[in-house]
């Protein structure tokens, strides 16, 4: 009986080792390497997991999340030979436990390393201003060159980036000088550019006044020339028709001819600049006698029948013979 009960209690024991040394629990975001006799056999992935006791035991225990690798600043040369501080930050992300386990040692100094290497190798193969102003295509570049570099190892590079890139002093600077200098060299084109321009709309402004301008006097001009036709039209129309009343023996029209001609004389003659006296009758019966005087010569000249001349005006006008002018009367 005594050896039955120290059966059992060895027997229980012993499963409670094999329970012990055969169940392993992976966390969540973690893989481990099973070794069997040093030899690794597998992967055993988050959850409750069994092993042989004795013959196997955990190995590697990777973080197969994705992680930070934090690149220390350091010196780079450009190729243009100017000397700059850069400092980088990468992520990454282990792929295949047992690579990165078993294929290189120390997984994050190896990184570190190489991401440095390739740094100075992508930004000293780059001029300044190309190195300042063109950040993205570093970086994308240092993802491809470092991943593909990585590989091997099960890591996958997800991102590189360039937190900050210092130039020395004097160079910066000097950079600050030409900026300036950039800028109002623009400043200067800018000006000269709304100069010219503002010159060339001065003068197309000019151009169109001049154009409207010369069409007004050619429109004032066409204007008065038609208004001078117009009139030459009417006096040449009342001409024709003070002819032809004339040509009828209308002495009353001649009368009136006359007079406005007269008229207009003595208007010309009192409104001249070169005249500062005029001696002559302006008294309205002077102006009727003389109008009454041109009219008598009308009549004797066409023989007017029916206003026949008074005595008086017979004997102050002698009549010498008939006008050629004249119609004689049968």
């Amino acid at each position: 009986m005594v050896g039955l009960d120290y059966a059992v209690i060895a027997l229980v024991v012993f499963v409670l080792f094999v329970i012990i040394t055969g169940v392993k629990t992976v966390p969540q975001g973690y893989q481990y390497t099973v070794e069997r006799f040093g030899r690794y056999v597998k992967t055993i992935e988050p959850g409750l997991n069994f092993i042989f006791p004795v013959v196997d035991r955990i190995g590697a225990k990777m973080n197969v999340m994705e992680q930070v690798l934090d690149v220390p600043t350091q010196e780079v040369i450009t190729k243009d030979n100017a000397s700059v501080a850069a400092d980088a930050v990468a992520f990454y992300q282990v792929l295949n436990a047992a690579q990165a386990a078993y294929q290189v040692s120390n997984l994050q100094n190896a990184l570190l390393n190489l991401t440095m290497t390739n740094i100075r190798s992508v930004m000293g193969s780059m001029d300044l201003d190309e190195l300042l102003s063109n950040r993205d295509t570093i970086n994308d570049r240092l993802l491809h060159v470092v991943d593909e570099a990585a590989s091997p190892w099960g890591i996958k590079i997800t991102r590189v980036e360039i937190k900050d890139i210092a130039p020395p002093k004097d160079l910066v600077d000097a950079m600050a000088r030409q900026m300036k200098a950039e800028r109002e060299k623009r400043a200067q084109v800018l000006e000269a550019e709304g100069a010219r321009n503002a010159q060339i709309l001065r003068a197309e402004g000019a151009k169109q006044s001049a154009i409207l301008q010369a069409e007004g006097q050619r429109e004032a001009a066409y204007r008065e020339a038609e208004a001078r036709e117009r009139l030459a039209e009417a006096e040449a129309k009342a001409t024709k028709m003070v002819s032809e009343a004339i040509a009828a023996g209308d002495v009353q029209a001649i009368n009136y001819f006359v007079a406005q001609k007269y008229t207009e004389a003595l208007a010309s003659i009192g409104t001249a600049n070169n005249q500062k006296i005029v001696l002559m009758p302006m008294e309205a019966s002077s102006l009727i006698g003389s109008l009454g005087g041109i009219g008598a010569i009308a009549r004797e000249v066409f023989g007017d029948s029916q206003t026949p001349a008074s005595p008086r005006q017979r004997q102050s006008t002698p009549r010498t013979g008939p006008s050629p002018n004249s119609s004689e009367t049968p």
